[in-house]
């Protein structure tokens, strides 16, 4: 009922402010790419043996380049794909994009909110605050949520668990931050979260 609720709550949200829009743009190229890529990387923990949760979420990279509003529809689409390419059942795959998808997503959209907030704008505030740290925190406390209430990483304790979401939070963290340093430098239109008046103006004098 939980997970029902928050993604609920979350789909509406983020359908009020109509996302759909910004696809009449660049946005759209991010977007089908997503659509097309991610589903595969949320099917790893179905494809590999068992023990080995290796989990990519990408939600946080979707939020810089789609904006929160545009990221939560996009990743309901990932869901419906890993449900329906996969083999796991309906709750299994509610909880992943739960979890997964839209809980890093909106810690991701809080982050970066208070860096915007509380730090100067600065290119290495975007690309190392958002897209790296910001990107690791927003996995590892979405993880150690989930394992508080679900716990479901057998025959491991919590602070085992908690230690192997960390490690996994800094891998998703490690490919976010480079992608985004990618894209400011080569392809900015891809980034609904950047903006060229705001990160590269010049200091005041």
């Amino acid at each position: 009922m939980l997970e029902l609720l928050l993604a609920g709550v979350a789909l509406v949200a983020a359908l009020a402010v109509r996302p759909w829009r910004l696809l009449r743009g660049p946005l759209l190229t991010p977007t089908l790419a997503a659509l097309a890529l991610l589903p595969w990387f949320w099917l790893l923990p179905q494809k590999l043996p068992s023990g080995m949760a290796v989990q990519f979420s990408g939600a946080s990279l979707l939020v810089l380049m789609l904006g929160w509003p545009l990221a939560v529809p996009v990743l309901l689409a990932v869901a419906v794909a890993v449900w329906w390419l996969g083999h796991a059942g309906w709750e299994a795959v509610l909880s992943q994009w739960v979890w997964v998808g839209l809980v890093p997503a909106t810690l991701a959209l809080v982050i970066g909110w208070a860096l915007r907030r509380w730090l100067p704008p600065n290119v290495f505030i975007y690309t190392l605050g958002r897209g790296f740290i910001g990107t690791a925190v927003a996995l590892f406390a979405s993880g150690a949520l989930y394992e508080g209430i679900h716990h479901l990483m057998a025959g491991v304790t919590v602070h085992e668990a908690l230690v192997a979401r960390w490690l996994m939070a800094w891998g998703d963290a490690f490919l976010t931050g480079l992608f985004a340093a990618v894209f400011v430098a080569f392809a900015p239109q891809w980034l609904a979260t950047w903006s060229d008046e705001r990160y590269l103006r010049p200091p005041p004098s």
